[in-house]
């Protein structure tokens, strides 16, 4: 095996994305051979290069995973968190396995988990405008005002969303298609429109599909979504 970029390899052995694992070395976080390296440059040879995060050996996936989980309410979208139920104690294989993006505690649905720093970039990252779609309930009836509001895109936390599709299921109930994550987004929508979310479940993210996954179980990806996933990386 030749060399490769410290952040690449990061990234393929399935520990954080490129961007992560630059930042990772910037941070003084990462050794090679036992020596803190810094500079984003530097390449080792992964087949006699110890590469060390946090003091941990960092070795390759030795077989990449991707994984749709159906999030239940009360877990924390996170590998750990003192105190809290997190969503990887659902999935119970011996490999360790990442979320993608985030869904907070009091929202279920659809979560996908790998331990491909590839993927894990490509579908975290907001340029790459993968659509997430979602069912949502409120509070009162809301109007289609409302809704045509949402649909246009709202001022923000110091910016405006995009422009998303929404479409209305019931006087309470609606599904909402955005290409953006912002914190907490579609809750902070809905009370900028003078209502609240009392449910919202993701249904679908890039391409794949809830169906009808049970509450906190999960399943392997088919080939044919985990082809839609890899793509050309």
């Amino acid at each position: 095996m030749g060399q490769m970029r410290l952040q690449k390899y990061l990234s393929s052995a399935g520990v954080c994305s490129r961007r992560k694992g630059e930042a990772l070395i910037v941070a003084g976080r990462v050794a090679v051979n036992g020596n803190t390296v810094v500079e984003l440059g530097a390449k080792i040879d992964p087949g006699h290069d110890r590469v060390d995060v946090d003091g941990l050996a960092v070795k390759p996936a030795a077989k990449l995973l991707y994984i749709a989980l159906n999030k239940p309410k009360g877990y924390v979208t996170s590998c750990e968190h003192p105190g809290q139920k997190v969503v990887v104690d659902l999935v119970d294989i011996a490999e360790r396995v990442y979320p993608v993006g985030r869904l907070d505690k009091d929202s279920i649905g659809l979560l996908l988990l790998t331990n491909d720093g590839r993927v894990h970039h490509r579908l975290a990252h907001p340029s790459f405008d993968h659509e997430k779609e979602y069912d949502v309930t409120v509070a009162r009836p809301i109007s289609d005002g409302a809704l045509n509001k949402m649909s246009r895109g709202l001022p923000l936390m110091g910016s405006r969303t995009r422009p998303a599709r929404v479409s209305r299921l019931s006087a309470r109930r609606f599904r909402i298609v955005l290409q953006e994550g912002k914190n907490r987004q579609i809750r902070r929508m809905v009370r900028k429109v003078g209502n609240e979310v009392s449910r919202l479940q993701r249904i679908r993210f890039a391409g794949i599909e809830l169906g009808h996954l049970p509450p906190g179980k999960w399943r392997f990806l088919t080939s044919e979504e985990r082809e839609r996933l890899v793509g050309d990386l």
